[in-house]
């Protein structure tokens, strides 16, 4: 019989080696949870982008209000308000900068008082409303429309030009040459008249057809209509697809008409005609927070109000716009939020309603609860900080861009303009070819 083999012992090598390593783990593992217990409650360091905000003469912001409510026959208020209208992210940025510091904690930006320590500078000219001051169709509540001057003295492109030859008298616009300046532009006319001149800017905007995607920042609309303030659900909610605007538009917008054709008979479908107005607010109001779908179609741009005026009043948009380029894409997937359908799809008779009649009430309910919780990204009026903050996190990302393309503009000493060039910024200009953009920016 074979004698049964003892195991040999360990070598006081191998057992010194287990020792070391368990006690390399339970220090590892007492380092974690040291750090967990005093770090959880701070969150990761945001980067900071220091701001400096032009200290503009009264012109270019404080008085644009002014001129707005003049032309209206409205009696100016002190402290001035500034006009709800959709375009009113240029108050809110520039009020955002004016808040003390102890009010801006946990801010992406800082303002600076000193030029020399800025990342960027702010240019506070309230651009979109002084594009409408001789508009007087935009009509204020409360004004008497006798009182209204429809031919008020007003010079918007006088105001753009004198601006930016204010700006050319600046050293910090000429030694960059206007790279590292920020505009907000979000009415579609707003500084038109010498958009080529600040073009190198970074630039505020709802049309993505005025802009870069990549050196610029597509901002929402504010919205227009009441916000949806009730539960999630459907019993309140009849209509399955509600539009209230202007049928007939240009372009793009043509597939509006198409649409009401298409829509109109529909039983469960309200479609309605009709410009805005405080009567019809109050009307598309009230019908989107009563529809299950609320439809967005292309009009003069590619985006409009409307959007945004569902996404608050918990309807969920239905687009029809090709074209369409969308705010905040890298935080929000609006595919969680909204029905994107193509046009030639959606003007077929019987198409979109089939299509969201099928969608069933499991789904309305998780596109309502994904609604929630993105809205604080487009109320104004309820959450300024929220839009607010999110659009100074877009310009900061910006920045490693503009640093690039400062020194790589000051180290170029010869180029032809007229040959394509790769490196462009791949405008969405429809006006814009890719040599005439970089032409216009240098």
């Amino acid at each position: 019989m074979k004698k049964k083999q003892s195991k040999k012992p360990l070598s006081k090598r191998k057992i010194l080696t287990a020792l070391t390593v368990l006690a390399f783990l339970f220090t590892l593992l007492a380092f974690f949870k040291d750090h967990e217990k005093h770090h959880k409650h701070f969150p990761a360091k945001t980067p900071v982008l220091k701001v400096y905000m032009y200290d503009l003469p009264a012109e270019f912001n404080y008085d644009v209000i002014e001129h707005f409510y003049k032309a209206r026959g409205h009696r100016v208020t002190v402290p001035l308000e500034y006009p709800s209208h959709q375009h009113s992210s240029e108050w809110h940025l520039f009020r955002d900068l004016t808040k003390p510091a102890s009010k801006r904690v946990g801010s992406v930006v800082t303002r600076v008082s000193d030029p020399e320590a800025a990342d960027m500078f702010f240019v506070p000219f309230l651009s979109s409303l002084s594009a409408i001051v001789n508009k007087t169709q935009w009509f204020m509540p409360g004004s008497d429309r006798d009182l209204r001057d429809v031919n008020y003295n007003y010079n918007n492109e006088a105001l753009q030009e004198e601006l930016v030859e204010w700006l050319e008298g600046q050293y910090y616009w000429r030694r960059n040459r206007g790279w590292d300046h920020v505009f907000v532009a979000q009415n579609p006319n707003a500084m038109a008249r010498v958009m080529d001149r600040i073009r190198k800017g970074v630039l505020l905007v709802s049309d993505p057809r005025r802009a870069s995607l990549i050196k610029d920042v597509l901002i929402p609309y504010s919205h227009r209509i009441t916000a949806y303030d009730g539960p999630v659900g459907v019993d309140n909610r009849k209509t399955l697809l509600f539009f209230r605007g202007n049928r007939f538009q240009k372009g793009e917008g043509e597939v509006r008409d198409m649409l009401f054709r298409v829509l109109e008979n529909e039983d469960d479908v309200i479609i309605r005609h009709g410009s805005f107005s405080k009567e019809t607010q109050l009307v598309a109001s009230q019908g989107m927070h009563s529809s299950k779908f609320c439809l967005h179609p292309a009009g003069t741009t590619p985006a409009s109000c409307r959007l945004f005026d569902a996404i608050v009043s918990m309807c969920i948009p239905v687009v029809v716009s090709d074209n369409i380029e969308l705010p905040f894409e890298d935080v929000i997937d609006y595919r969680k939020i909204s029905i994107f359908v193509n046009s030639t799809s959606a003007v077929k008779p019987g198409f979109l309603v089939s299509l969201l009649r099928d969608i069933p009430t499991e789904r309305v309910l998780e596109y309502q609860h994904e609604l929630k919780s993105v809205r604080q990204y487009f109320d104004y009026d309820e959450d300024p900080d929220g839009p607010v903050s999110e659009i100074w996190h877009q310009v900061s990302q910006k920045l490693p861009l503009i640093k690039l393309m400062i020194n790589r503009e000051k180290r170029i000493v010869q180029r032809d303009w007229n040959k394509p060039d790769c490196s462009c910024l791949c405008s969405n200009a429809a006006s814009s070819t890719i040599s005439s953009y970089n032409g216009a920016i240098n």
